[in-house]
């Protein structure tokens, strides 16, 4: 016999349904940075997958497997003095592009499995260097080996963080061995950014990337794609003493903040709102801001601030520079007050802030526009949900 149901219950179900549908999909994220952040252990491969410019790599993927090192075998393999080009190689290994929980690992068919990782990804791991043996072992002991050498030298030892199905990050026993992934890489990109600022109008900003130390860092990670945020003369001229100010750490800090370890176009920006992270990130200390785009207006902010950019200095990937007109404000050295104070609203800004602001051409201004739709059409927007849903409920409610 089937149940009854009351039109109010099947209105109310019915509700539920359409609410459900018309939700959007939860949209999955991961920061391995912040993530090994607290895992002090793992600190120097976590410094290094920012460096080599794996850690926006791994952002970027839906679903990933990162394992990781200590600080012991991670000095083991600093001891080599690799190039950082050659330390990507070797890190990307260890970043397999689906998904091992530790469950997973004791699980595997005929308890053996090869799979592929961003080192193989790259396009310049020939053959099967760039994939990963994972072997389940007698007495649950689980070993990874490149599939190159068919060594099985580095084993598991614990899970740091897991979230099924989108991000797995395992700590194993040593650094995976790999001769393709340790050769030579070629020689860094001969672009000077300073010498490059200081033809372009941003002299003084070039002369504190010098003075801070921070140059030899932007210098290093050009290779490898490099975006930087400099501000013209006279900014730099005005803010100065709010930047003597701080202690020499900040002031290093302060400057790397306005690089970015990846080549991002102005495209690029206008299309990837949200957290950025900076050659100051490390760590603990997130030193990232948010991107935000009206239109063509891309503008860079942080608790402390925001800038625009206002022009591309120059665009020759790997590196582009844009000239923005404010300085970064990190939060983790400038409190919100610190930011310029707004300023007074004159006759013609309460004009333009009104809804009936027009631009010279006769069409309502873009901030006028944005000011005046927005409330609007979330109100319109939930009276048709509301209504859709009424109506749902009195359809049903009449069967």
């Amino acid at each position: 016999m089937n149940p009854i149901r009351s039109p109010a219950t099947a209105a109310v179900a019915a509700a539920v349904v359409l609410v459900l549908l018309l939700s959007p999909p939860r949209a999955e994220a991961h920061n391995i940075t912040h993530i090994l952040a607290g895992h002090p252990s793992l600190s120097t491969f976590n410094h290094y997958l920012t460096l080599t410019h794996l850690a926006a790599e791994i952002n970027r993927r839906l679903t990933i497997t990162v394992l990781t090192v200590d600080n012991a075998a991670m000095d083991n393999l600093l001891a080599k003095h690799y190039s950082l080009g050659t330390i990507k190689n070797i890190l990307s290994l260890h970043v397999l592009v689906d998904y091992f929980g530790t469950k997973k690992l004791h699980q595997l068919t005929d308890r053996t499995t090869s799979t592929s990782t961003l080192f193989q990804a790259s396009g310049t791991a020939p053959g099967t260097a760039g994939y990963v043996n994972i072997t389940d072992l007698k007495g649950g002991k689980v070993a990874f080996g490149s599939a190159e050498t068919g060594e099985l030298n580095a084993f598991f030892v614990k899970s740091v963080e897991e979230h099924p199905y989108n991000i797995s990050i395992l700590e194993i026993s040593q650094v995976l061995s790999s001769p393709e992934a340790e050769a030579p890489t070629a020689a860094p990109s001969q672009l000077n950014l300073t010498a490059i600022l200081k033809k372009q109008g941003c002299k003084a900003f070039a002369d504190l990337i010098t003075s801070s130390g921070a140059d030899s860092t932007f210098q290093e990670n050009i290779d490898g794609g490099l975006t930087v945020f400099c501000t013209p003369d006279s900014v730099v001229t005005a803010f100065m003493p709010k930047y003597k100010n701080l202690t020499a750490a900040q002031k290093t800090s302060f400057i790397l903040f306005h690089g970015v370890p990846i080549y991002q176009s102005l495209q690029g920006l206008k299309s990837s709102n949200g957290l950025m992270n900076t050659l100051a990130t490390d760590g603990a200390s997130k030193y990232d801001f948010t991107v935000q785009n009206d239109g063509d207006i891309v503008t860079l902010k942080t608790d402390a601030g925001k800038s625009t950019i206002t022009g591309t200095v120059i665009d020759e990937s790997p590196l582009i520079v844009f000239k923005i007109d404010k300085f970064l404000l990190p939060k983790e050295i400038f409190k919100a007050s610190d930011a310029p104070a707004p300023k007074k609203k004159t006759s013609k800004d309460a004009a333009a802030d009104s809804p009936d602001a027009y631009s010279p051409d006769g069409e309502p201004s873009d901030q006028a526009a944005a000011d005046t739709n927005v409330a609007p059409r979330s109100a319109v927007i939930g009276r048709m949900l509301a209504g859709a849903v009424l109506s749902l409920c009195l359809s049903v409610a009449l069967l």
